[in-house]
């Protein structure tokens, strides 16, 4: 079991990267210029002087300043001293050097006042391999950058948006076990009759209806006939629990709606393929109660497609928050994807990806694991 283990985190690894690759060179080939996309209104990108484009792309993590000293003004200037101006320089940031060139404004490094003409700045571009490598290296400190559209440490943007969505999400998880795998016993259990063809109405209804469609019929029907919205401000659970759940009940309800149709569908199939064991006909012969035959000996059992298609679910949900915190307008990580998209925020996007990544590779870890637990048959060993 803990070689197993081992081996499914060293393969969970190298998915999590593999995708944060992926999204890394796609976010390269898309067209149009990142760094003149966030400095101009749509429709106007040639209006964006270079200047700013350039300072824009070292923002991006796309360029590098290089700050070169004109020794022929300085070495003059400065004699033996030089050398400890040069160690000075190096220890500033390159882009508060630009800045203060840029302003006209002399740089003091360590006590050196440099004036902007004894200083040469130039932006290079820096090559894709190289922003990958450092991107790499960066993000195993968990150094994500700051986001572009607030000046933010991405890190700290997780930190405010995370609790919403992980509220939304565990919730509508929550929903989803207690509605679809009841739904589906008992679609299994009365097959061919009333409650069978209800169970099957829910289900198609969840898997034919868009996320997004059913958060617009929730908004619609709260505000038509119920004249009444959720709270506009949210508000942490521990602050206040019954306001936090108000706002995020019909989020949440709007993405489990798709996968209780999923997840009850699978159930019903997987119940009535084993209510026609042999076992179980043996526990009906025995004369054993319904509650004891159905949760005891065929769900459990029925349950390992049912787990497996809900870890799938797991990362499906992750879309549907995004259409659904666009919505509601929840700030969670769903909305803030959806801005750093719209803003070609190269650091939010890839840091926001690769969260994802780590999210849907440990649910489906999780879900392995699960097996093991549910059916002793397939408890993997020690070699496996």
């Amino acid at each position: 079991m803990r070689n197993y283990v081992i081996k499914r985190l060293l393969l969970g690894v190298l998915t999590i990267y593999g995708v944060a690759t992926l999204v890394f060179f796609l976010m390269r080939i898309v067209p149009g210029d990142p760094a003149r996309i966030a400095l101009s209104e749509p429709g106007r990108e040639g209006k964006v002087p270079e200047e700013m484009v350039r300072a824009m792309r070292v923002k991006l993590g796309l360029a590098r300043v290089n700050v070169t000293p004109r020794r022929d003004l300085l070495e003059p200037k400065y004699g033996e001293r030089y050398e400890q101006m040069l160690a000075a320089l190096r220890r500033l940031q390159p882009q508060t050097v630009m800045d203060s060139v840029r302003a006209g404004a002399p740089v003091n490094a360590g006590g050196f006042i440099l004036l902007p003409r004894e200083l040469q700045v130039d932006i290079k571009d820096i090559p894709v391999y190289q922003q990958y490598g450092e991107w790499l290296w960066n993000s195993l400190h968990l150094d994500f950058g700051n986001s572009l559209k607030v000046n933010r440490p991405v890190i700290e943007e997780w930190r405010r948006f995370f609790p919403v969505t992980f509220s939304v999400a565990m919730l509508a998880g929550m929903l989803t076990v207690l509605t679809a795998v009841p739904l589906g016993i008992i679609s299994a259990v009365r097959q061919d009759r009333l409650a069978d063809y209800l169970g099957r109405v829910v289900s198609i209804a969840g898997l034919s209806l868009p996320t997004f469609w059913v958060a617009l019929l929730i908004i619609l029907m709260l505000v038509i006939w119920f004249k009444w919205l959720p709270p506009l401000e949210y508000v942490p659970f521990w602050q206040a629990p019954w306001q936090s759940l108000k706002q995020i009940i019909f989020p949440a309800f709007a993405v489990a709606f798709a996968q209780i149709g999923m997840i009850a569908r699978m159930t019903r199939s997987a119940m009535l393929e084993v209510l026609r064991e042999d076992y179980i006909r043996t526990a009906w012969a025995k004369g054993l109660g319904m509650r004891l035959v159905v949760l005891r000996h065929a769900l459990k059992n029925a349950f390992l497609p049912v787990l497996t298609i809900f870890g799938l679910q797991l990362g499906f949900s992750i879309g549907g928050l995004v259409v659904v915190e666009r919505a509601f307008n929840l700030p969670g990580l769903g909305n803030f994807l959806a801005d750093s998209v719209v803003f070609r925020d190269y650091n939010a996007i890839q840091a926001t990806l690769f969260a994802t990544a780590i999210f849907v590779t440990a649910a489906n870890l999780l879900v392995d694991l699960a097996y093991g637990w549910l059916n002793p048959k397939i408890r993997y060993q020690e070699g496996a």
